[in-house]
């Protein structure tokens, strides 16, 4: 028998609902992380580094502006639905030169900024001199970065070149229409542009109370995934959470002992702040000990690059 909800219970089915993705807000993606890396940099052992990331990621949100990127073809969205795929997967996608003008602007944003330390000036021209004379290079770079390579990469390059790729691509998703994704993603990548998660959030406010966010590493987009289900196995069994003890309580890193893999994951109801590429870039204390534990890290921080170098 068939049973007619009234109008108010309709609505708190409504208002219930776990939103599946959250896009990037292009118009304060980078310009709250760079506050969050400032703030963080006010109490921290890596405070240059982290104010020169802000640096960078103040370009990234300058960049971001006038960024128009070519956007997904019908075919491939259609595509895309058909397969369960994300519609503007990372590895493989056709870029437009767009991107290489993006990472010249960011370095010569960088480069001019006073204080810059010298090595950081030098990687920028560098970097732009490549631009300029040898785009195959940083073509080349560019999918290094993208496939998480671990070898034959540039790491103090990586990650300005990582910069431009996470302006392309959050423009990309900041205009895409969620309502045209597919029903279902592979697990553990992100549902729009397939990379790995930096790291994860517990959200507060509205429909996101108290629920669980991957945070895609290039394109900033946000998924929902059941809290105590590790991230890299789907293990529901072997994990854990562990704590420097003394420091933050909205930072842990969540391992599993089943894979013996490890991801942080941020409590905003512990600190409503914690920005996910910041925090994890901000707390590299707890890799360390977590490492030192046995674990590995699923995947890393788009701004600090662990390759090894040819």
């Amino acid at each position: 028998m068939q049973r007619i909800l009234p109008r108010g219970e309709i609505e708190a089915l409504d208002h219930n609902v776990i939103p599946r993705v959250t896009l990037p807000e292009r118009a304060s993606v980078f310009a709250a992380r760079a506050a969050r890396l400032r703030q963080l940099a006010a109490d921290s052992p890596v405070a240059d580094y982290l104010l020169l990331m802000a640096h960078l990621v103040d370009a990234q949100h300058r960049a971001l502006k006038d960024c128009a990127a070519p956007e997904a073809s019908e075919d491939r969205i259609s595509l895309a639905q058909a397969h369960g795929m994300p519609p503007l997967q990372a590895v493989g996608w056709p870029r437009d030169p767009l991107w290489r003008r993006i990472l010249a602007q960011l370095v010569d944003d960088v480069a001019r900024i006073q204080g810059v330390p010298a090595e950081a000036v030098e990687v920028c021209a560098a970097l732009r001199r490549a631009v300029d004379e040898d785009p195959e290079s940083i073509e080349d770079l560019a999918e290094a970065v993208l496939a998480e390579q671990d070898q034959g990469v540039d790491s103090a390059a990586a990650p300005f070149v990582m910069a431009a790729l996470q302006v392309y691509w959050t423009d990309l998703a900041s205009r895409y229409d969620a309502k045209q994704l597919p029903v279902a993603s592979p697990f553990g990548v992100c549902p729009v542009c397939a990379s790995l998660p930096v790291a994860s959030i517990v959200r507060v406010g509205g429909q996101y109370e108290g629920y669980r966010y991957l945070c895609c590493s290039l394109c900033s987009t946000q998924w929902h995934m059941v809290r105590v289900k590790c991230s890299h196995c789907e293990d529901v069994e072997k994990v854990a959470y562990q704590a420097i003890e003394g420091r933050s309580p909205a930072i842990k890193a969540e391992t599993c002992d089943h894979c013996h893999t490890y991801r942080k994951i941020f409590y905003q109801d512990k600190d409503l702040y914690v920005e996910p590429v910041a925090d994890d870039l901000a707390s590299l204390m707890l890799d360390v000990l977590v490492g030192e534990a046995g674990y590995s890290r699923s995947s890393g921080n788009p701004l600090l690059w662990h390759g090894a170098e040819d």
